[in-house]
């Protein structure tokens, strides 16, 4: 986990420049052909990466974005219309069952497939009308790092030029030599806070729900520490009942329109005595992670980077081995 998360900077720059003619004729054909709905359809941390997209692709575009449910096709054989939809698959293997099954029944209903996938040779980059290849690698560790962030940067680069917008692209072309920076960031104030922890909240909002839902998965099959992914928002509609005095929270919060309110719930939960770690901004009562600024699209790419070194340690300190979380294997053929 810990060599193959240090390779997201290289993945990244490689992607970025291997991709850049297959981003460009498929953004152009979106524009040309502009589709009514985009439906992601993902699994674990690929499915975290579509919540990415979702608010990405709906505040840059305006364009309607929906999580497909894989079990509608897998399960109850349902064929939901969409036709003129883009369905945006995302997978490390591309190899799951349900996946495939979601996949080739949105192709038969209509959809135009695009798969954002690591394996080139898998059934689902067959399956794709356009395929976007991750470049990350053979990535061995069951939590997956590189593919994470490469699926974030894949992103990014197809709404940038989607877009046409000069200064998301330009940002983007930064990420490398910031994950970098990030990936050295000193988060061991996390280690220190959260060794002996049972239960947590990751806490974000807008993008950054994306890297809070990541962060709680890799702490629950790295470190067997139980975590709830939580939206600021949604916090106060019954989750703000568990956070008491010591109650750990680790919050994201990327420098956009949401930063503020973020900042502030970390304010109030602090001032009740709960240990409160943030990342992306400064909050009185909170220990604060330390961060790279950036574009706010990229910053979240950042946050999940510093994490995962992070995680890495905290598994070790808690005495756990992060490369063979049990039960657990590295293609999930959900069927």
């Amino acid at each position: 986990m810990y060599r193959e998360a240090a390779q997201a900077p290289e993945v990244v720059r490689q992607q970025l420049q291997a991709n850049a003619e297959r981003m460009a004729r498929l953004s152009e054909r979106l524009r040309q052909a502009p589709p009514r709905a985009v439906v992601t359809c993902a699994r674990g941390s690929s499915d975290h990466a579509a919540t990415f997209a979702r608010y990405l692709i709906e505040t840059r575009l305006g364009l309607l974005t929906s999580s497909a449910a894989p079990s509608v096709s897998s399960v109850y054989e349902a064929q939901p219309d969409l036709a003129g939809a883009v369905v945006l698959a995302i997978s490390q293997s591309g190899a799951s069952p349900d996946l495939l099954a979601a996949v080739s029944s949105a192709r038969a209903a209509g959809a135009h497939i695009v798969a954002l996938v690591n394996a080139q040779d898998s059934p689902l980059a067959q399956l794709a009308d356009d395929l976007i290849p991750l470049h990350a690698g053979t990535e061995r560790s069951v939590a997956a790092t590189k593919s994470y962030i490469a699926s974030l940067a894949a992103i990014v680069q197809l709404v940038a030029n989607w877009t046409r917008d000069a200064q998301l692209a330009a940002a983007l072309q930064q990420a490398p030599e910031l994950l970098e920076r990030a990936w050295q960031l000193d988060w061991s104030a996390a280690v220190t806070h959260l060794t002996a922890a049972n239960n947590l909240y990751v806490i974000g909002r807008g993008l950054g729900l994306a890297i809070a839902q990541e962060a709680a998965l890799k702490f629950k099959e790295t470190c067997r520490l139980h975590a709830e992914a939580v939206s600021a928002a949604e916090l106060r509609h019954g989750p703000m009942a568990l956070v008491g005095a010591g109650f750990p929270l680790l919050m994201f919060t990327q420098n956009d329109e949401s930063r503020a309110g973020v900042a502030q719930l970390a304010t109030e939960l602090a001032a009740r005595g709960a240990d409160v770690l943030l990342a992306g901004a400064a909050a009185a009562g909170a220990t604060i992670l330390p961060t790279e600024g950036a574009h706010p699209a990229i910053e979240p790419l950042l946050f999940a980077q510093s994490f995962y070194r992070m995680a890495n340690a905290l598994s070790l300190a808690r005495g756990h081995d992060p490369d063979r979380p049990p039960h657990l294997h590295k293609v999930t053929e959900t069927l």
